[in-house]
């Protein structure tokens, strides 16, 4: 393999050959639903079980997530809900990853529900989803490391060992700057 340099354009093209799964956040701050669109989202621990996602300090979606700062303990427990995306929902992705869309209406576009533990927008068409609050934060870089403490737990469907699996059960990828599908 080439050496490259050290430069975030490298950085990235190096880091866009990991494949992640793709994820929505929601969120709700000062009488508005927040959204994002988060392919660094994980599983952090099974006891208690806690997850976390990576979110960019110079965005609206960031102030609603962590309207206290980006560092420490959260005091109000933040919370949020996680939108596991089916490869059937590019278009969500896209739409939720689109920087300055107007806040006012833009659910209307998708499906959803209001989840029942925090009030936060789950997606219909989602995977999974889960409803999470925030335990703590830091601040690395440009992003907002935000740990939560899962609340509760949905799965579309239990049935994904059909062969072959149907779209709609199969997760949206990114890789290599692109959302994918996986063909099995």
């Amino acid at each position: 393999m080439p050496q490259l340099s050290l430069t975030s354009e490298s950085f990235r093209e190096v880091a866009s050959r990991y494949a992640t799964g793709v994820a929505v956040i929601t969120t709700q701050s000062d009488g508005f639903d927040h959204a994002m669109t988060a392919s660094s989202f994980t599983t952090v621990s099974l006891d208690p079980m806690l997850v976390l996602v990576c979110v960019e300090q110079q965005t609206r979606f960031h102030d609603a997530l962590c309207p206290d700062g980006p560092i420490g303990l959260d005091p109000d427990g933040h919370e949020w809900a996680v939108n596991v995306l089916a490869s059937t929902e590019q278009s969500a992705a896209s739409w939720f990853a689109t920087k300055g869309r107007p806040l006012h209406g833009q659910f209307n576009r998708v499906a959803h529900q209001r989840g029942e533990v925090t009030g936060n927008i789950l997606l219909d068409a989602a995977l999974a989803a889960m409803e999470v609050r925030t335990i703590s934060t830091q601040s690395f870089g440009d992003h907002t490391i935000v740990i939560g403490q899962v609340l509760s737990l949905q799965v579309a469907s239990t049935e994904i060992e059909t062969e072959p699996p149907r779209e709609s059960d199969r997760p949206l990828v990114y890789w290599a700057r692109r959302y994918r599908k996986l063909d099995q």
